[in-house]
């Protein structure tokens, strides 16, 4: 559910669109009294289109945009613990419209965000219109299809380098197979790397978890031209295949209950919905 931005602002459609929905649902802890996190930038990308296409999804799913706000605080986390543990490279598989680079800097940091060419350009355009600066390398591509290591190697990107790699809201958009290639890949080319990703259960790709909202969840992405291809059924077992080790792995459900412990699940698709971080 992050994507890019290609096309109009008016037409929310595709993985293109859904960027836009993210980044509303983003936007929405900022109102808090006791924010999660806080993303004074998400806005500069926002407008009535953006506002209109993410609370369509709210209505047919109320729990999505607690998604969202559950995997930025996790990812937040994570990544301020790569930086003290001496990370000093943070690669963005399709970036879409996060704001870490902005909002998380760190000295001798550098940002990789890949994406393709037209997101990356409103990405800067929004940010030298509002002046802000960030110590980023933006990379156009597709990093499937365009190979994620030539990506990488043509933008001086060093190999020996530990590296924190998010890959957030994809996922699910792809074919296990892409999946595991790109795993593959950051396997064989980087010398020490974390990796920390959202993944659907396979039974909420299917449809088979017996619950009605969160098959309406599905097809309103379907909907707008972004289908769910592919979940995981058992993170241990790829990690295992992909020779990785599971640092943590954690579904919404327990995530919600630590940073919202007052607040009732309201939906099972927080048992259906994980994120983790891989090692190697």
């Amino acid at each position: 559910m992050n994507g890019s931005t290609a096309g109009r602002l008016g037409e929310i459609k595709n993985v293109s669109g859904t960027a836009f929905v993210v980044a509303e649902f983003r936007a929405e802890e900022n109102h808090e009294a006791y924010p999660l996190y806080r993303d004074s930038i998400v806005g500069v990308f926002l407008n009535e289109d953006t506002k209109h296409a993410a609370s369509s999804v709210a209505a047919s799913f109320p729990p999505a945009s607690d998604l969202v706000k559950i995997r930025t605080k996790y990812l937040d986390d994570m990544l301020e613990k790569q930086f003290l543990a001496g990370f000093r490279q943070v690669v963005i598989l399709g970036a879409g419209l996060d704001t870490r680079a902005v909002r998380k800097p760190a000295p001798g940091v550098t940002y990789f965000e890949i994406d393709d060419s037209a997101t990356l350009k409103w990405k800067r355009t929004c940010y030298e219109k509002h002046d802000i600066q960030a110590e980023v390398k933006f990379i156009p591509g597709n990093y499937v299809t365009d190979g994620l290591i030539d990506l990488l190697r043509a933008n001086n990107f060093d190999f020996e380098l530990p590296t924190y790699v998010i890959w957030e809201g994809n996922t699910m958009y792809l074919p296990l197979d892409a999946t595991k290639h790109v795993m593959t890949q950051l396997r064989k080319h980087l010398r020490q790397f974390r990796l920390s990703f959202d993944y659907m259960a396979d039974a909420v790709i299917s449809k088979t978890t017996g619950d009605q909202g969160i098959n309406k969840l599905v097809e309103s992405f379907a909907n707008m031209g972004a289908p769910w291809l592919s979940g995981i059924r058992d993170l241990r077992a790829l990690a295992d295949e992909m020779n990785l080790r599971v640092i943590e792995n954690f579904k919404t459900a327990e995530l919600r209950h630590f940073y919202w412990p007052a607040r009732p699940l309201g939906s099972p698709i927080f048992n259906y919905y994980s994120i983790c971080t891989l090692g190697f």
